[in-house]
């Protein structure tokens, strides 16, 4: 049996298919997205979802969806399923699905009457074209597909309503149409691998709803339009494959390509591969770039979450190539941000103080992997600079006092990953010596001094080790308090005394400024405060102003956000403490975490991992349907666990 496998119970009731999504990209930044009963839910959601550089920086919604219609005997038997207006759904095919499973690619069986129908999705590497197979596996008359395509050519951003300017011109090419609804956009190129007949019955469909907009507080209506349909008869046995793209394509060689697409699938047929796939759609290649994208539906690529994500989403999974490839881009920014030159690479918020901390932790990682000799010779000089760079207070907004820490300005701009803003200024306010800082300045300079004990440089080792002590005495006279927890941050006489998350980096890196009692004492709180089954809890239950449940509209959410929620990424720090302080006793505890994890790969967002979850019971993942630093530290974790069961 299939690991995510549906059957039509859940598939035609609609509050448990409707909650499921399913995501598919080219990695090359294109994607293809919607629920498991193909009923579109947000306005991120789309068939074929593309760059547009030419217009902004967003995605675009080109085809929404597109409904088949099976005909027997002049009896139409439609399979789309569209939510309008009034709570009202039409024409309600997921009456017909009798099963789904997502083993290779997304598979949706049909049944109507005699009809078995097969529909089979996949998006091609690296070019902006979705292609779905369809096959009639059985019949016991002539049967007739009619493709009706629902048309946006949008950015997922906005909504597109009924207008004149919208173009209704349409070109016949290679068994299909190619069409363009304004200017400035790339044609859609709509192609069979069978001949077919068009016929031009263009038509708006009104007040299509988005009932996942309307969750969140937003608009959540539009018009979709339909510039006519496509119709071809089908044999039993036979198959059709449909091509949506922004190129032309040679028809005669659809089939072929469809196979081809399918067996360089991996499977998803355990919680590792499901994490395996979910890490590669993060993937995003741009010419001779490479990067990770944050999330999707809407995130672009942004520094800390490359850095935090870098060594789960290659590393754990022996793909050390990829982790040179995304790095190397990312270096680029690192030394362009580094000599204050504009940035040439499409990765965002560079500027933010811990973005260089975080590269040195990523790098770290990638030294246990490659080998001391490796590591030298890819990023020995780029982590020299990066620590000079940041002892020589070259930083805007990092500042190295004379205690040996780090002190950075957030009172008025969120400078940590706690981000959120309301009306303007930070919803968290951490400022000053700011905990994760400080433990990752600390674990980096005895990181690097180790890295100069190696190479002999006992000049440096002697600099380094000093700093280094200087911030671990200092660390703990700040951070830590009579309860035994590390404050989250301490600005002058300000101390936030809130129990935070932030505190567990101290415990999990390999070098921590904290005893061995100290990290026991830490690593009890955040069990006993912290701990949920989908990660670290944002703030503890018993601290001012916590906030569990990211519901409601935009200011609300953004409130909620760091206050109480819970994040899986947080959790993979929290069992790499667990067993770096226990070792193998911690095993079973840490398995029985992960089954937590292993729940969500049918639960949301099909084999993946939601932004964020609420921190209270039932514990409801929210935000993007699919983050990458979460799908990083799981891996790590995995990676862990399977270091730790096989010791000595």
């Amino acid at each position: 049996m299939s690991y995510l496998r549906f059957e039509k119970a859940v598939m035609t009731n609609l509050e448990e298919s409707l909650r499921r999504e399913l995501l598919r990209t080219n990695q090359s930044g294109a994607y293809s997205c919607s629920t498991l009963a193909d009923c579109n839910t947000r306005k991120y959601h789309g068939l074929l979802v593309v760059p547009v550089p030419e217009l902004d920086d967003e995605n675009h919604v080109l085809l929404s969806s597109l409904d088949v219609t099976v005909i027997q005997h002049g009896a139409e038997f439609n399979l789309g399923l569209h939510k309008y207006q009034g709570n009202n759904y039409s024409p309600k095919g997921h009456k017909y699905i009798r099963e789904f499973d997502c083993d290779k690619v997304p598979t949706t069986l049909y049944r109507v009457g005699g009809v078995l129908l097969r529909k089979e999705v996949v998006f091609q590497h690296h070019e902006d074209r979705i292609l779905l197979r369809y096959t009639l596996v059985d019949a016991h008359s002539a049967t007739t597909l009619r493709f009706r395509p629902f048309l946006a050519f949008r950015s997922v951003r906005q909504f597109t309503h009924e207008n004149s300017t919208a173009s209704r011109e349409y070109h016949l090419i290679d068994n299909g149409i190619k069409t363009c609804m304004y200017c400035g956009y790339p044609d859609l190129y709509m192609q069979f691998s069978k001949k077919n007949e068009f016929v031009f019955q263009p038509d708006w469909y009104r007040g299509v709803e988005y009932p996942k907009e309307q969750e969140r507080g937003y608009a959540s209506n539009e018009d979709l339009y339909v510039p006519g349909y496509f119709e071809m008869p089908i044999k039993k046995g036979e198959t059709i494959v449909f091509a949506a793209s922004t190129s032309s394509i040679r028809t005669s060689g659809l089939k072929k390509l469809f196979d081809y697409e399918v067996e360089k699938r991996s499977p998803r047929d355990n919680f590792f591969h499901c994490l395996v796939n979910a890490a590669h759609q993060f993937y995003n290649e741009k010419g001779n770039e490479r990067y990770f994208l944050s999330g999707y539906p809407w995130f672009k690529s942004r520094a800390r979450d490359t850095f935090v994500s870098l060594p789960g989403l290659t590393l754990a999974i022996d793909e050390q190539d990829k982790f040179e490839l995304v790095m190397k881009t990312a270096e680029k920014a690192l030394r362009e941000f580094m000599e204050d030159k504009p940035l040439t690479v499409n990765i965002y918020e560079m500027e933010q103080p811990d973005v260089l901390l975080w590269a040195v932790w990523a790098i770290q990682q990638y030294r246990k992997a490659a080998g001391a000799e490796k590591f030298i010779a890819m990023y020995g000089k780029l982590l020299q600079d990066i620590i000079r760079y940041i002892i020589e207070g070259k930083h805007p907004n990092l500042r190295l006092d004379d205690n040996g820490l780090l002190y950075s300005n957030g009172r008025d701009r969120a400078v940590t990953w706690m981000n959120s803003t309301a009306n303007g200024r930070p919803v968290v306010p951490r400022t000053g010596y700011i905990v994760e800082f400080n433990a990752l300045w600390y674990n980096a300079l005895k990181f690097c001094a180790a890295i100069a004990a190696e190479a002999g440089k006992e000049g440096a080792v002697k600099s380094l080790e000093e700093r280094a002590e200087l911030c671990k005495t200092s660390f703990v006279d700040t951070f830590l308090n009579e309860y035994g927890y590390l404050l989250d941050y301490v600005d002058g006489n300000m101390m936030d005394w809130s129990v935070r998350p932030n505190m567990i980096f101290a415990v999990a890196f390999d070098y921590s400024p904290l005893n061995q009692d100290q990290k026991k004492s830490v690593l009890d709180v955040c069990t006993r405060e912290l701990l949920t089954p989908k990660g670290l809890r944002s703030l503890s239950p018993k601290s001012g102003g916590y906030n569990p449940m990211y519901v409601g509209a935009q200011t609300q959410r953004d409130y909620a956000y760091h206050q109480g929620t819970a994040w899986p990424w947080l959790g993979g720090f929290y069992m790499e403490a667990c067993l770096k302080l226990y070792k193998r006793t911690r095993l079973r505890f840490i398995e029985r975490q992960m089954v937590g994890y292993e729940d969500e790969m049918n639960y949301h967002a099909l084999g993946t991992i939601s932004e964020l979850f609420d921190g209270n019971p039932p514990f409801h993942g929210r935000g993007g349907m699919s983050f990458a630093m979460n799908v990083a530290e799981i891996l790590r974790t995995l990676k862990l666990l399977e270091k730790y069961t096989y010791q000595k």
